[in-house]
């Protein structure tokens, strides 16, 4: 019988029990994978928004946290008569309860400007000028929504044309409600207000030069931030707070896992004190007693890792057919999340079983 053999015997000795513990630990390892798959993944969709839209910097009042405050219009004159600036535009983004949608992003829009440029028409046509009373849809946000071209939509206190259904090329971009500026100013009650300024740099201005570009902005306008497109997602409060909050979460869960794990393997030590007192009398270390006590409840860990991976993956593909979320965000599992994941279950396998191996240990022959 070698080391291998008596670590499965050992869990194969109550499968009920393994199995309800590493099913424990599964579900722990599933939240992980979950909330942190989500938080990631709107952060990847925001970054790849910036991308497609060609945006270098990103000017906001980020107090207010993912959706920053509104401040004066007149910034985004300022800003695009700064060097180096090739094109500024203005931006009023909300996230608004839109008819029967819980939360969607509705976003007024600078007419003309290149923030508009990345919108490919899906079925129907752009709005014609800033003074037509017409919004587009993202490809999402009409599924979502059940409309399509020349439906009427409600945004706050106006009534609307829908027009058209665009393909932003981002999730973000295709869950949302766009329409001009001036027509989401009069129906929010935002007059002359907005919270994103849009900056597009010269081509001859490198890093170096967006930098300085940035220190300008803040200079010229306190309490403003210029960030750029790249930096949004880690510098914004509103993200932190997001990967907080889901690794805290999480980690509640895990607890709980830790708890069952120690639970089970105390347990079947005191089941098995005849087994070890005959493998100490046989002639094993009882550092080797210990280190069959702490595989055991790494295999019960490595277990639930795979299976809990396996339930975040299946509920994170379910998350994106959700009506509350769907057209807001991806949710991201990626090969390094998983690995984390199946680390922390490991390691909570290990932490679990210090203190059963340690009583194992004790033992007389």
């Amino acid at each position: 019988m070698n080391f291998l053999h008596v670590i499965f015997r050992g869990l194969w000795r109550r499968p009920v029990r393994t199995g309800l513990t590493v099913f424990g630990i599964a579900i722990g390892i599933a939240a992980v994978v979950t909330l942190v798959g989500m938080a990631s993944g709107y952060e990847k969709s925001v970054v790849k928004q910036l991308d497609v839209a060609g945006i270098d910097v990103i000017v906001s009042n980020m107090q207010g946290g993912i959706m920053p405050k509104a401040f004066d219009q007149s910034v985004r004159d300022a800003v695009a008569a700064m060097p180096g600036v090739a094109a500024a535009s203005a931006t009023l983004m909300q996230m608004l309860s839109v008819e029967d949608a819980p939360m969607m992003v509705v976003s007024g829009r600078e007419w003309g400007s290149f923030i508009w440029d990345q919108l490919r028409v899906v079925e129907g046509r752009m709005p014609r000028d800033a003074s037509e009373r017409a919004v587009v849809l993202g490809t999402l946000a009409a599924g979502v929504l059940g409309k399509k071209v020349g439906d009427p939509i409600q945004i706050e206190t106006a009534e609307l044309e829908i027009v058209g259904i665009v393909d932003g090329q981002s999730v973000v971009e295709n869950g949302a409600v766009i329409l001009a500026l001036p027509l989401f100013q009069e129906a929010s009650g935002y007059e002359g207000r907005i919270n994103f300024v849009n900056v597009r740099t010269a081509p001859d201005v490198g890093d170096a030069g967006v930098a300085a570009l940035c220190r300008a902005i803040q200079a010229a306008h306190p309490g403003l931030r210029a960030v750029k497109s790249a930096e949004v997602v880690g510098t914004s409060q509103g993200f932190q707070v997001a990967q907080a909050m889901s690794w805290s979460t999480s980690m509640l869960a895990i607890a709980v896992g830790i708890l069952g794990v120690m639970n089970t393997m105390l347990m079947s030590v005191f089941e098995r004190k005849h087994e070890i007192g005959v493998l100490l009398a046989l002639g094993w270390q009882r550092s080797r007693i210990m280190s069959l006590i702490l595989c055991e409840s790494a295999a019960m860990g490595l277990l639930g890792g795979i299976v809990g991976v396996a339930l975040g993956a299946a509920t994170l593909a379910a998350l994106q057919f959700a009506p509350d979320i769907r057209g807001l965000l991806e949710p991201d599992l990626s090969w390094s999340l998983a690995a984390r994941a199946v680390l922390i279950a490991v390691a909570v396998g290990i932490l679990s079983g210090l203190y059963p191996a340690w009583r194992s240990s004790r033992l007389s022959p």
